[in-house]
């Protein structure tokens, strides 16, 4: 009989491990969701709130850094001068919990795989990129982001070469 008892708890406390890395995927899912769908829709507000007030964002330059701060200011900047429209599709979305590495702190890591299109307001465009986001959720806000994205393919869509 005790053995019994030992094991349902177990089995218990098995299951209300799972259950919740499972509750705190799709937590992260759900918040890179609301900010992919804030880029969207020029939502300031909503990625202020999703943006930890210690965010760091990097890439897709090995020395591009960004801190929140610079990131709304930036954002703000491109939509009120440069963007008409901003759209994500084809995306994929997969979140973990990563263990160990030297970037492995609490959280959960959300990578974002997406065709990017983007229209500017002076007429030129579209230009389609597809993009690499990854980012640490940590207390229900996106405390961490790297982006890889073909910076050269976006300048010869606009027109730009190498010479």
């Amino acid at each position: 009989m005790k053995q019994i008892i030992f094991i349902a708890l177990l089995g218990s406390s098995l299951f209300s491990c799972s259950s919740t890395d499972q509750n705190m995927e799709k937590e992260s899912l759900e918040i890179v969701r609301k900010y992919m769908h804030a880029v969207e829709s020029n939502n300031l507000s909503v990625m202020d709130s999703l943006l930890a007030d210690d965010y760091k964002g990097f890439g897709p330059s090995i020395n591009d850094s960004t801190t929140k701060k610079e990131a709304l200011a930036n954002w703000k900047y491109n939509a009120e001068n440069l963007y008409k429209s901003v759209v994500y599709s084809e995306y994929q979305n997969i979140s973990l919990h990563v263990g160990e590495g030297q970037m492995a702190k609490s959280g959960y890591w959300v990578s974002d795989w997406a065709k990017v299109t983007i229209h500017f307001k002076d007429g030129t465009g579209p230009v389609n990129t597809w993009v690499n986001a990854v980012y640490r959720i940590n207390n229900g806000k996106i405390e961490y982001s790297r982006s890889f994205y073909n910076e050269l393919d976006i300048l010869e869509q606009l027109g730009y070469g190498l010479q």
